[in-house]
């Protein structure tokens, strides 16, 4: 069985590089990687309305979807992103009733939307994990839990398009910086070109 890395969200912020999307941190618990999703900004809604228990007039899908869960007895054991292809990540919805247990296919985005309305636990498989987290220092985690803050977004110094002129020395140096900078937005950008070349 595949080892799995439990995750919590760390934070919102708007992706500047794509009008109307947001980035979604999510933190190692007990761990010191980062993995940052580009996600929707009706999923960023469903998601940042849950966490601030706001009560919409009317259900949002994913309150529907927890409502008939109640109503038909079935619960949500879990989430887990469990797969990267192409810088797209794919996750799975574990549920169960009294009778059975299934997996539901999900983009992360709806699954973590769904998680936090059940108080359901996140999980990242390692293999992701250890392709697309950053990761963080102890002394930039032990700052970081001095000073809690959602990260704040950053606009890239640097066009995307032109991290393809950088050497790999380079592309690491930029990582580092990004990461120290809380700009998680740039520091994803930099990691994809990275494992591009790898």
């Amino acid at each position: 069985m595949e080892k799995l890395v439990e995750l919590e969200i760390l934070g919102l912020s708007s992706n500047h590089s794509q009008s109307g999307s947001f980035t979604l941190v999510m933190g190692e618990v007990d761990g010191i990687r980062r993995l940052p999703i580009v996600i929707g900004m009706f999923e960023a809604q469903a998601i940042a309305i849950e966490i601030e228990k706001i009560i919409p007039n009317r259900p949002m899908t994913h309150d529907l979807f927890k409502s008939f869960a109640d109503n038909f007895e079935f619960d949500i054991d879990k989430i887990v992103i469990s797969d990267m292809k192409e810088g797209v990540f794919y996750a799975k919805i574990h549920c169960k009733s009294s009778l059975v247990e299934v997996e539901i296919d999900s983009r992360p985005s709806d699954a973590i939307a769904i998680a936090v309305r059940f108080g359901a636990s996140i999980f990242c498989s390692e293999k992701v994990m250890a392709e697309a987290g950053i990761e963080f220092t102890e002394e930039e985690k032990r700052e970081e839990t001095k000073t809690p803050k959602a990260p704040s977004p950053k606009p890239a110094a640097t066009k995307e398009g032109s991290l393809k002129d950088y050497s790999l020395d380079k592309l690491n140096q930029l990582l580092e910086k990004a990461i120290n900078n809380e700009d998680y937005e740039r520091a994803a950008r930099i990691r994809d070109e990275i494992n591009k070349r790898n």
